[in-house]
């Protein structure tokens, strides 16, 4: 079973930048599809932005051009880099490996826009 660990949420004005991370435990990182997902108090979670095996990026509209989902396989590390914040972006963010049909959740990391 994976492990995923999500670091790097906190408190950030409207405009600013904030980097996840998501640490996996084991050996096939590598082997993974990920993904970035969000979700606000009182919404569903929503898509925020994958990444293939490949390395292919996909974005949600709403952060396309604003955010960049990258992977480093040799640290199992995936990240999400968030620059141009806007309040809209304030949410538990948590990350997802998927692999066999199979789905693999972190607990999260809470970033927080404030105007």
């Amino acid at each position: 079973q994976v492990q995923l660990a999500e670091s790097g949420g906190g408190l950030v004005q409207a405009g600013g930048s904030l980097r996840l991370s998501c640490v996996a435990s084991g050996s096939m990182f590598s082997r993974y599809a990920m993904d970035w997902y969000r979700q606000a108090p009182g919404k569903e979670r929503e898509f925020v932005a994958r990444i293939t095996v490949g390395g292919r990026p996909y974005y949600a509209p709403s952060v396309k051009g604003r955010f960049t989902i990258s992977r480093d396989d040799a640290k199992n590390t995936l990240y999400l880099q968030m620059d141009s914040l806007r309040p809209e972006d304030t949410a538990v963010y948590l990350c997802d490996a998927e692999y066999n049909n199979m789905n693999y959740w972190g607990q999260g990391t809470q970033v927080t826009v404030v105007s």
